[in-house]
């Protein structure tokens, strides 16, 4: 059970594409003011901001014909904090691998993520993981990866904040002795996840990243 913040924190859903209902919902649960974005001035007067799941690349695209690509990239240059689930986490990424060749990022996170790194659509899965989230109760977070990226290398200001073990050894060096692929890290006031916890029901991660806020 999540306790909701007693201080109406506003935040905002880049309202392009992807689950944009699924984490309006979930933030309306941890007690935020949950609104949608997609010009320019929606972007005013938030406390932080979420970029949804659903595919990266057609988000980018979007950013840029709405115009609110560049107005976003510098909020979050100067200090806006931002959770990105999947894609989200792939536009929050400051270096992709296995994008397009045009594709582009908003960055901030000192991060090197594998663009379906997890595979298609048919290798979707579910699992439970250990999350490091600080004073919340460590109890299994129960994940859902769909054609999910993984984060191949951090930078030394971002903490590790989860993984998953793979089940292929072949996977090569990112299931190493520290327990697996990274899927959910942390630098400062910018989290990201490969995972979709708008679509669990499980509230925790966005309680967090209210707190992250205050």
């Amino acid at each position: 059970m999540v306790t909701p913040s007693n201080s109406r924190r506003r935040v905002g859903v880049l309202a392009l594409q992807g689950d944009v209902i699924e984490h309006l919902r979930s933030l309306e649960t941890v007690g935020a003011e949950p609104v949608r974005v997609r010009r320019p001035e929606d972007l005013q007067r938030l406390d932080g901001i979420v970029i949804p799941g659903g595919e990266s690349t057609t988000i980018d695209k979007l950013a840029r014909i709405f115009e609110v690509r560049d107005p976003l990239v510098a909020a979050l240059r100067e200090g806006l904090p931002a959770y990105g689930s999947c894609a989200g986490m792939i536009l929050l990424a400051d270096r992709i691998t296995g994008g397009t060749h045009d594709q582009q990022t908003f960055g901030g996170l000192d991060i090197t993520v594998r663009r379906n790194a997890f595979g298609r659509q048919l290798d979707s899965f579910e699992t439970d993981l250990d999350l490091d989230l600080d004073d919340q109760p460590q109890q299994p977070f129960h994940a859902v990866f769909i054609r999910a990226p993984w984060v191949e290398k951090v930078g030394g200001d971002v903490r590790v904040v989860g993984r998953v073990h793979l089940a292929d050894p072949a996977a090569g060096s990112v299931d190493d002795a520290a327990g697996g692929a990274i899927v959910a890290v942390r630098q400062e006031q910018l989290l990201a996840t490969s995972f979709h916890p708008e679509v669990s029901g499980d509230p925790r991660l966005h309680a967090y990243f209210l707190r992250m806020l205050d």
